[in-house]
């Protein structure tokens, strides 16, 4: 009796977690048929235009950036060297982000194309190992231990004033670096592609710092690269660790269901006039949007914002919002805590 008694028990909680599924499932079946709803109703401009619009504007303030880092008066030079850090952020961040998604255009061919554009010759790194990287890895598995869990961005051995407000200046010298050796392993053909891509965009900035704002000297010319692609780095670390590292974390074998993974571990920053509009409202303060739903582009990340979280807070699911002076407080103060020792695993009791 005992044991049939032990199997009717196991049989009911087997029921229960089979019910406790379907329920998750419908939750974000549900919210999915919203933001669909917001989709069909929208027009190719707030869908696509707005966002190509944004980086068109990067592309042509180029030209008065080369122009203005040729003249010998300090302020105009500046606000040069100002132009083109921040067009070059918009292109690398936003731009690149937008194409691994494929969240520029329809069409499979054009996406991949952009891809290569943005993810290659903009921004020096490897298409292939990029969207692995970010799409099948990161969005898959968001804050799963070992495998999307944000540890890529850390850097144990490095003091925390080093690793948040120095070291993230070197980024542009390591990404092209990082992937070159992402290249091992690839067919000859996807090695030769990224380098010479990789090498396009490189010496196309140079040359036109040599012929268009007539720098005289490769160090100068080299010196004026390196600032333009460092000037929202550290901005740009602190986002890739501020919205996952810090939040529950999550064993590969005892993961949630996608809606309860995506909310307890992604968090939103306020609305920012600055990184917004320089690295995309999904990077920022519509970054949960943009987990639930990554195909989305910015501007409709924006625009499905207030139904996601209406709809997360009806279901009594969390909503997390923070602002960049609170994180950044929480990260400095609890630097080992969250960057250099190994976070603790998260199980969703009651609904796990």
């Amino acid at each position: 009796r005992g044991g049939g008694r032990g199997e009717h028990t196991k049989a009911e909680e087997q029921r229960r977690r089979e019910q406790e599924d379907v329920g998750k499932e419908s939750l974000m079946m549900e919210l999915t048929r919203l933001v669909q709803k917001v989709m069909k109703e929208s027009s190719w401009w707030e869908k696509r235009g707005v966002d190509c619009s944004i980086l068109t504007a990067a592309f042509l303030s180029l030209v008065p950036a080369f122009l203005l880092l040729g003249s010998s008066q300090l302020l105009w030079f500046s606000l040069g060297m100002l132009l083109m850090g921040l067009a070059h952020a918009i292109i690398t961040v936003k731009g690149t982000h937008l194409a691994s998604h494929g969240a520029l255009c329809e069409s499979h061919t054009w996406a991949k194309f952009w891809a290569i554009f943005f993810i290659e010759i903009c921004s020096s790194f490897s298409a292939q190992a990029g969207i692995h990287g970010h799409i099948k890895m990161h969005h898959a598995h968001t804050n799963i231990i070992g495998l999307g869990d944000s540890s890529v961005w850390k850097i144990p051995f490095l003091p925390r004033i080093i690793y948040l407000f120095m070291a993230p200046l070197s980024v542009p010298v390591i990404t092209p670096l990082v992937a070159l050796a992402h290249l091992k392993g690839n067919s000859l053909g996807m090695v030769v592609r990224t380098v010479l891509m990789i090498a396009l965009g490189l010496y196309s900035q140079y040359w036109l710092l040599i012929n268009v704002s007539g720098f005289r000297s490769m160090p100068g010319a080299l010196l004026c690269m390196l600032v333009c692609r460092a000037m929202f780095s550290i901005p740009y670390i602190h986002v890739n660790i501020f919205q996952h590292i810090g939040l529950p974390m999550f064993s590969p074998t005892k993961r949630p269901k996608r809606i309860y993974q995506m909310t307890h571990g992604v968090l939103n920053l306020p609305r920012n006039p600055m990184l917004d509009w320089t690295f995309g409202h999904s990077l920022i303060s519509c970054h949960v949007e943009h987990h639930l739903f990554p195909f989305l582009s910015d501007n409709m990340c924006l625009k499905v914002k207030p139904v996601v979280s209406k709809y997360l807070i009806e279901k009594k699911l969390p909503y997390q919002e923070d602002t960049y002076l609170s994180r950044l407080h929480l990260f400095f103060t609890k630097y080992q805590e969250l960057m250099v020792f190994a976070p603790p695993i998260t199980e969703l009791v009651g609904v796990q």
